[in-house]
């Protein structure tokens, strides 16, 4: 019962930050889902519900896609996607790749806390798509390079949150195929992702209405609190607990 209760409370927070932010359930939901499941099921039921997410919302937001960018973002996942099945085959140790997770979470929000600059150029835009891509199929977490690089050119969270919506609909879709493939999948996944569709649906509500009343400023704080909070938990547990 008390898995079920923390299981419950992730996926819906997890998902009142994804609508609200637009990159908050992977973050979130990952490295929480691995102190309850092992690596290839919690990046599995992550996968399973982002993209369900990106279904859900990608009609209404549609209109704030930027399409040029997000057609980059694929064409450079392509290649990642087998670099990160690869990573993810060859990772034994649960620790390491909790502390591999956390670092990079870390490293991400000091960089924006610094205010990291960085100007869009067409390499830059197919090179975070790799990155993506990387990250999508090895960890489950294709949203740190996007949000570092949206940060670094001052993207507008509508903007931020569409595009990023938009992209993880492929993503999510091929690395959730990627991962059958090779890596198999077992009861749980399957009926664990079941029990966490009403709730999230219920979250997808809830972050909705605290999109529409979220300026810039709180956005970026509230960023760097979930980014920084997370990481460090995560980090913590896996070295002493």
């Amino acid at each position: 019962m008390t898995h079920l209760l923390i299981f419950i409370s992730i996926i819906f927070i997890a998902s009142i930050l994804q609508t609200s932010t637009g990159f908050g359930f992977s973050i979130m939901a990952t490295p929480f889902l691995l102190l309850l499941f092992q690596p290839n099921e919690a990046i599995q039921i992550n996968l399973i519900l982002s993209l369900l997410i990106s279904i859900a919302l990608i009609w209404k937001i549609r209109k704030a896609i930027d399409f040029v960018l997000m057609k980059k973002f694929i064409a450079g996942s392509l290649a990642g996607v087998p670099v990160g099945i690869f990573i993810f085959m060859t990772i034994d140790d649960l620790t390491t790749f909790k502390i591999v997770v956390s670092i990079l979470l870390l490293v991400l929000t000091v960089l924006l806390v610094l205010k990291f600059r960085i100007k869009r150029t067409p390499l830059r835009d197919y090179m975070i798509g790799g990155i993506s891509g990387v990250l999508t199929t090895s960890i489950g977490m294709p949203g740190p390079p996007l949000l570092l690089y949206f940060a670094g050119t001052g993207t507008k969270k509508a903007v931020l949150r569409a595009t990023t919506l938009a992209f993880y609909l492929f993503i999510y879709l091929i690395s959730l195929a990627t991962q059958l493939i090779f890596a198999g999948t077992n009861r749980i996944i399957w009926e664990s992702s079941l029990k966490a569709i009403p709730i999230l649906i219920l979250g997808l509500l809830i972050g909705q209405v605290l999109f529409n009343w979220i300026n810039q400023r709180i956005f970026t704080i509230f960023t760097y609190v979930l980014l920084s909070f997370t990481g460090l938990y995560l980090l913590i547990e896996s070295i002493f607990f």
